[in-house]
């Protein structure tokens, strides 16, 4: 066999032994491959994560924007009390299909089904909005607004205290 093949076909076998170390596929025992699964890490951001804001750590959404609970909603009731021109300016915090995705929120997350038919994410029973004035991750402008909206912790409990 030529020298030049030889090594080729070397560092072919090498190249595909360190593939499979590192999960780079799998042989079945049909002889099909199939990529290993995604780890938790890659997959698609979390519905729910928390952030350091200048109210402390804060429940934010996918984008990194603070979370709200609105004082009129009632807790377990499976409706949202912001609607019409209300959620023009407080959006509801939306979930694709199955459980929502968290990580770092200790609080009993849910959903709830709005009039529009979107999936609403709740913590500890409570819907949860958006300000839309809000336009940075970590801003907290609607903190406090008409007393009424309140950004939450990890536990889901309101943070009262007025933004700085």
């Amino acid at each position: 066999m030529n020298t030049r093949l030889s090594i080729a076909m070397a560092a072919l076998s090498l190249s595909a032994l360190a593939l499979t170390g590192c999960g780079a596929s799998t042989t079945t025992s049909t002889g099909t491959t199939s990529a290993p699964a995604a780890p938790a890490t890659s997959a698609a951001p979390a519905d729910l994560a928390t952030a350091k804001t200048s109210l402390g750590t804060t429940v934010v959404n996918n984008k990194g924007m603070s979370v709200y609970v609105f004082d009129k909603d009632v807790k377990d009731s499976g409706k949202s009390a912001c609607t019409g021109a209300c959620l023009s300016i407080w959006s509801a915090v939306t979930a694709g299909s199955g459980t929502p995705v968290v990580e770092g929120v200790t609080g009993k997350v849910g959903v709830i089904t709005t009039d529009a038919g979107t999936r609403q994410v709740t913590l500890n029973g409570m819907p949860l909005y958006i300000y839309t004035k809000d336009t940075a991750p970590g801003d907290v402008k609607g903190q406090g607004f008409n007393k009424i909206w309140w950004v939450i912790n990890p536990t889901g409990e309101k943070i009262s205290t007025p933004a700085g």
